[in-house]
């Protein structure tokens, strides 16, 4: 064995000179194709280095002349300690924590704008969860992963002058949801100290649960959520079921959690080889790593929505297996997924990297619309003003036309840039340029990172051409409200996913323990191992976390207003209905909801700390929802799924079992079927009564977030509306009667169509009747007014003046 070692270690040098990492890790693919201007940098870095043509140690250090692993993996490159690159060997050169010496070299500005990017810091789920344990922080964003602050100068904002005042401005609007700086979350409590204060529980529920997804660790190590940390959480594959498929002998083929391939996942023009598959483009599931709690917008895209149940089975008679640790339907893919779009088709640099300045949640992180490419039927993009359906306002944005942009930033250059700009880039609604959309004429193609090109017509062509739908034209063009007062994907998600009823139990009994996977990963991973169980045993804190909750929905969401003034989809936020077990097994908290005073219409009783959260689906379909499932439905409104009448009062303990027929249990030893929930006198889906007094919380990031207001209501309701005619049909007034007569005898059959037609004939005869009576009536005012005035003064002889 030995000898064969040495015989390669000199067939190696002889080959390859001092580079002696592809000994042990042979067939390893190129991180980039050799020819690529990227690997071209990698190897003049090298060059540099005095290791020609040694691509790895550019990346992760260590000692490329030592014959023995283990010092070929402690050892550093002397070039990189005078200049910029790794300080020792890094198993894992993309980790946040280290990447400013690797990637760093080649793109500072999305490296340096990483620790404040919403990814990073994950404030808003954060607040989230403080929201729903008493409002720890209130309305602001001031807890994160990590402490950090913003740049001093306002001009480190990566974007356009345009985009960097606008984003100033809406900073001004929204402090609390634009921080200026950070601090670290408390660490996770003691058993000792939860007896004290059992809300404390919040800081073991974040850092065990909610705290895995952000950039700076490693992916648990669950099927469909391996990936990589840093930068590789994107830009390195891995599939759902973690195994490596490559050809480097040194990495074992039967062990989970490795990389898929050690090539970099980019833009259009970084191609990667896996299995004679050929792709480019950063592929939709590794977003769905991390994007599949909380809103889930990743496996919304995709058209997979949580199911408790395991159909199908397998050949074999397996259960469905289970992905992100739960189990699905398969539903309607977003539309655009369907044309073959990537989650970075539509997102931009700014809304994955970050600008370099804090974000508190998604609104203020995401700086594009939908309009920005599909216009309205009235406007085309170009001619749309900068802030149009981002206002933070309740007011449509006005101004100038936005137009188009000629150049692009120097940062967006390192990425596949079109070579035929066109008439110029499109401009985010926050006025930065997106590469990948390019006008011509009155047209856009999207150069897709799959290497596609899709030619896209704006509503305006659509409309010109007179290839909209009726209802399409109702819809968007006649009732312009929806387009002035609503979001785009308030119509056109036609499904999300509603979780209702989050029930959180953590459990500090009998020295319960689970990882901290945020303490994990402030240890600095440059190691990549904070994903694995068995790496994370020296971070076990007390309690233990488990989830579950009351019921699924995904038809038909109820509708708020988001806090950029618009009509929005809302979905269940945190509805956190909290039971904390102490030390000796009893509950400290069971089943409690936190009220918040003096908040969303509450006095000093309190609001419900459960939230109903506005959110973009990722469920767009072409044909739209129907105007009937929001303006004639009770849930639309906020009533709850059957108008909130179909549910028991969960106030109050429900027990089955023998009884007599006044309610009496007839057995002594029973047990509590539904324990109940003594804050919640209502289902999960209504947060509103009939009067519009709020239930519960509507979003608790942005001022204008919240439930419908009467104004809004009013428009929305028309429940009950059949009845205006039914009331008098078929035994109505003589002419109500004759007619339905009429049509019996006639054997008219009215189905649905024909029965549109009546009424849209009843409304024109009735609109020409109230227009020729009122002219009528105005003729006999006239006629009255002279009679009475003009003519009986001029037969008057008394008045001189007339003959």
């Amino acid at each position: 064995m030995k000898k064969t070692v040495l015989l390669l270690v000199f067939v190696s040098t002889f080959l390859f000179g001092a580079n002696q990492c592809i000994v042990c890790h042979k067939g390893i693919e190129d991180i980039r194709d050799r020819n690529s201007s990227m690997m071209q940098e990698i190897l003049k870095v090298a060059d540099k280095a005095g290791h020609a043509g040694n691509d790895c140690i550019v990346c992760h250090g260590g000692n490329p002349k030592s014959k023995s692993r283990k010092y070929a993996h402690r050892g550093t490159v002397k070039y990189f300690k005078m200049h910029k690159g790794p300080k020792e060997y890094y198993p894992a050169p993309a980790s946040s924590w280290i990447n400013q010496n690797t990637c760093g070299m080649c793109h500072p500005n999305q490296v340096a704008s990483q620790m404040n990017s919403l990814m990073m810091t994950e404030q808003g789920k954060i607040q989230g969860a403080m929201w729903s344990f008493g409002a720890k922080e209130g309305y602001t964003h001031v807890n994160g992963n990590y402490k950090t602050k913003n740049p001093d100068d306002p001009h480190k904002r990566l974007g356009t002058d345009t985009y960097r005042k606008y984003m100033q401005k809406l900073s001004k609007m929204e402090p609390q949801g634009f921080p200026s700086e950070m601090k670290e979350l408390p660490a996770a409590p003691t058993a000792k100290e939860i007896e004290k204060d059992p809300s404390l529980a919040v800081y073991t529920y974040l850092r065990q649960e909610c705290l895995r997804c952000h950039t700076g660790s490693k992916g648990r190590y669950k099927r469909g959520d391996f990936r990589g940390i840093g930068c590789a959480s994107c830009h390195v594959p891995y599939s759902n079921e973690g195994f490596y498929e490559g050809h480097d002998r040194a990495i074992k083929k039967k062990e989970r959690g490795h990389m898929l391939s050690h090539q970099i996942q980019s833009s259009r023009k970084v191609k990667v080889h896996i299995n004679d598959v050929n792709y480019s483009g950063v592929p939709v599931e590794t977003c769905s790593t991390c994007h599949n709690r909380g809103k889930r917008i990743g496996v919304s895209y995709q058209g997979l929505m949580e199911t408790e149940y395991q159909a199908t089975f397998d050949k074999e008679g397996h259960g469905q297996p289970k992905l992100h640790t739960k189990r699905y339907l398969h539903m309607k893919e977003d539309v655009h997924y369907q044309k073959g779009m990537l989650c970075q088709d539509c997102h931009t640099s700014n809304d994955l990297h970050g600008d370099g300045f804090l974000a508190g949640a998604n609104l203020g992180a995401v700086e594009i619309e939908c309009q920005d490419c599909h216009g309205t039927t009235k406007k085309y993009p170009w001619e749309l003003p900068i802030g149009y359906s981002d206002e933070f306002s309740t007011k449509e944005a006005s101004g100038e036309a936005r137009g188009v942009a000629q150049d692009l930033a120097k940062y967006l250059k390192q990425g596949y840039v079109p070579k035929d700009k066109g008439d110029g880039y499109i401009l985010s609604a926050r006025g930065n340029p997106l590469p990948k959309a390019i006008k011509k004429g009155n047209k856009i193609i999207m150069h897709l990172a799959s290497g596609k090109d899709i030619e896209l017509k704006p509503l305006k062509l659509l409309k010109e051409e007179e290839r909209l739908s009726k209802k399409a034209l109702i819809a968007m063009d006649v009732v312009s409200a929806h387009t002035e007062d609503m979001e785009c994907y308030t119509c056109h998600a036609t499904w999300a996913p509603q979780c209702y009823g989050c029930h959180v139990k953590v459990d500090y009994s009998g020295g319960k323990q689970n990882p901290d996977f945020l303490k994990a990963s402030h240890d600095h991973d440059i190691h990549g191992t904070t994903g694995g169980m068995r790496d994370l045993k020296k971070y076990l804190v007390d309690g233990k976390v488990t989830e579950t909750r009351s019921y699924l929905r995904w038809e038909n969401p109820a509708l708020a207003q988001n806090g950029e003034g618009r009509i929005t989809p809302v979905i269940p936020g945190c509805q956190t209905t909290i039971t904390v077990i102490g030390k000796d097994g009893k509950a400290l908290l069971q089943n409690h909801i936190f009220k918040i005073p003096n908040v969303e219409g509450a006095g000093d009783e309190g609001q419900n700390a459960i939230d109903m959260a506005p959110v973009q689906p990722h469920t767009i379909q072409k044909e739209a929802r129907s105007c009937e499932s929001c303006h004639t439905s009770d849930k639309a409104l906020g009533l709850g799924v059957g108008g909130g009448k179909l549910n028991a009062d969960p106030s109050k303990t429900t027990i089955m079992d023998l009884m007599s027929a006044d309610g009496q249990i007839v057995p002594k030893k029973v047990d509590e079927q539904i324990p109940a929930i003594p804050n919640l006198k209502h289902d999960y889906s209504q947060f509103v009564d009939e009067n519009g007094t709020q239930l519960m919380t509507v979003g608790h990031h942005w001022k204008l977030s919240g439930a419908l207001n009467k104004e809004q209501r009013s428009k929305l309701d028309r429940r009950g509306v059949c009845l205006s005619c039914h009331v008098d049909i078929p035994e109505g007034n003589l002419a109500v009667s004759a007619m339905t007569h009429i049509a019996e005898m006639a054997e008219i059959e009215i189905d649905n169509k024909e029965h549109q037609g009546i009424l849209n004939k009843i409304l024109n005869l009735g609109a020409v009747v109230q227009i020729v009576g009122a002219g009528v009536m105005v003729l006999l005012l006239f006629y009255i007014i002279y009679t009475v005035f003009i003519k009986k003064k001029s037969i008057n002889p008394r008045n001189r003046g007339w003959k």
